[in-house]
């Protein structure tokens, strides 16, 4: 929304604790299949530097130093964080959440077992079990190759995908075990969500739905599935139970006598997606 607020001929300042613009887009354009998002970010960057907003990149800022700095209005885009879900030896969970195995901070063992089937579980699994070679997504021959299409239409035939089970990262085994009892990935689009979990499947990634988390120790990860308890000896365990508005900023303002807006995962963290986020600042910026 800075720009579009610029383009209205206010004076913007943009804060961003890290050292390039983005936020959750840096860790979407590193999943196959959403690649696009660098071009979205390039975009993006290129606009504020057209319209001459005053960006201040690794600079985490304080309530204080915006209450000194006199703004008219302040807009909290801080995003969210990870929610961490209540089982017992959560510690052990070496990986922790999703921006550390997508930034690749962290080393991610042979067999992964990742809590959480949503979204962001999916674009874990997807980023997790990826063959060799570039994303499908933009190479036609990859993805031709994966769903088993005849690029040449010399004669019909039956179609023989070829699956890669060897991923650049994981190397064995993946498991998605979502707490819900409806199917995994449920909150994925209507008419794609069948393409992950096949892609999925063949990978070799197990999807289990209606899974409830017990213990996390030496063992592995121990759960209570429908078909009685169960334990994931795995590597590693990738925690990805969804997130929360990260509203450090919000209260020391309000008690400053200021009126910050919450936009994005900031406002609302459930179901978020780039679209409504961007849709909210546009709006906003409209407004003011």
């Amino acid at each position: 929304m800075h720009w579009s607020l610029r383009k209205g001929g206010h004076a913007v300042t943009l804060f961003d604790a890290a050292g390039e613009i983005g936020g959750q887009f840096n860790l979407a354009k590193r999943i196959p299949g959403k690649e696009e998002f660098h071009e979205t970010l390039r975009y993006y960057a290129r606009q504020l530097t057209l319209l001459g907003v005053y960006l201040q990149l690794g600079r985490r800022i304080v309530a204080n130093e915006l209450i000194a700095g006199r703004f008219d209005e302040i807009v909290l885009a801080t995003g969210v964080v990870p929610r961490v879900p209540t089982i017992a030896g959560i510690d052990h969970c070496k990986d922790g959440v999703l921006c550390g195995v997508i930034r690749g901070g962290h080393e991610v063992g042979r067999s992964v077992a990742i809590v959480g089937a949503g979204g962001i579980g999916f674009d874990v699994a997807e980023y997790l079990s990826h063959g060799p070679g570039p994303s499908p997504s933009i190479d036609p021959g990859a993805f031709m190759a994966e769903w088993g299409i005849d690029a040449t239409l010399g004669r019909a035939r039956r179609a023989s995908s070829r699956v890669w089970y060897t991923s650049k990262r994981v190397h064995g085994r993946s498991s998605c075990c979502n707490e819900e009892a409806s199917k995994p990935g449920e909150g994925l689009g209507k008419t794609t969500g069948w393409i992950h979990r096949t892609a999925l499947r063949r990978r070799g990634v197990e999807m289990i739905a209606g899974v409830a988390c017990e213990r996390i120790d030496d063992e592995g990860l121990h759960v209570r599935t429908a078909d009685g308890p169960r334990t994931f000896s795995v590597d590693s365990i990738v925690i990805c139970a969804g997130q929360e508005p990260l509203r450090e900023l919000q209260q020391p303002l309000l008690q400053a006598g200021l009126r910050p807006h919450l936009i994005g995962g900031a406002d609302v963290a459930v179901e978020l997606d780039a679209k409504r986020a961007i849709d909210q600042g546009s709006r906003l910026a409209a407004r003011l």
